[in-house]
């Protein structure tokens, strides 16, 4: 099987060096060049990160616009509690993370962690594997509560199992460190490669955890600029737990 993971910016692409700049940019070309470049990867599954739900950047679901050109289902979520004052702020209350799937979903689920302002965790059920999508805080406290809850629900998942995403350990590797240990979780990328920002890559902020029935036969993070971080892709086969 085939794992892509991409924090996409909304499509709004990348190389703008200022915070925030370019993130209200209209963005329909540039999702039309993400899906050819994951049509080509032709991946079993993506795990996308910053993905525009239907605002002025893009008039139409994103995720559902790159499934179609994949063929593949999709499952998106605002990644904003239904209580949060933000999902009353045009444009932002269109700001969500999806994935997209060549097998069928067996089941879905969509958890919010208690703190933080981006809460979202999507736990997908495919026939032979779990996959959770997150995107964490910028701030180290709320990271790492979030990341407790998180193992709670990584703990009680049955199956063979992969939690990727936007992590943003803004200090260091060593704050995923207690959550690899308690989990049993490695990562994908064996060599530390960095994935942000795309144009000069120095941070290694998205990360692609396995249990050890994930047997990982390939990864690499190609060279793209369609947006501020690079893609993860990681070729795996799963044994039986």
């Amino acid at each position: 099987m085939r794992m892509v993971l991409y924090n996409m910016r909304y499509g709004t692409g990348g190389g703008f060096r200022l915070p925030w700049q370019g993130y209200l940019r209209q963005t329909g070309s540039n999702v039309d060049v993400i899906a050819s470049f994951l049509q080509g990867l032709n991946p079993d599954i993506v795990g996308l990160v910053e993905v525009d739900a239907g605002s002025f950047r893009h008039r139409s679901s994103q995720a559902a616009r790159i499934a179609e050109r994949l063929g593949h289902y999709h499952a998106y979520m605002s990644k904003y509690h239904a209580d949060s004052l933000i999902n009353r702020i045009p444009v932002l209350n269109r700001q969500g993370n999806a994935f997209l799937t060549r097998d069928t979903i067996k089941q879905q689920q969509f958890h919010y962690f208690d703190k933080g302002v981006k809460r979202l965790v999507i736990e997908l059920e495919l026939e032979s594997l779990t996959v959770f999508l997150v995107h964490l805080s910028l701030k180290f406290r709320i990271r790492h509560h979030q990341l407790q809850q998180l193992y709670a629900m990584v703990k009680t998942t049955r199956k063979p199992h992969i939690v990727a995403g936007d992590f943003n350990p803004l200090w260091g590797d060593h704050e995923t460190a207690l959550f690899l240990g308690a989990t049993g979780l490695v990562s994908a990328n064996r060599s530390g490669q960095a994935t942000f920002p795309s144009w000069k890559p120095k941070r290694q902020l998205d990360f692609l955890f396995h249990s050890p029935e994930v047997k990982v036969q390939h990864f690499e993070i190609p060279a793209v600029p369609y947006s501020d971080h690079l893609p993860l892709v990681c070729d795996f086969t799963v044994s039986a737990s």
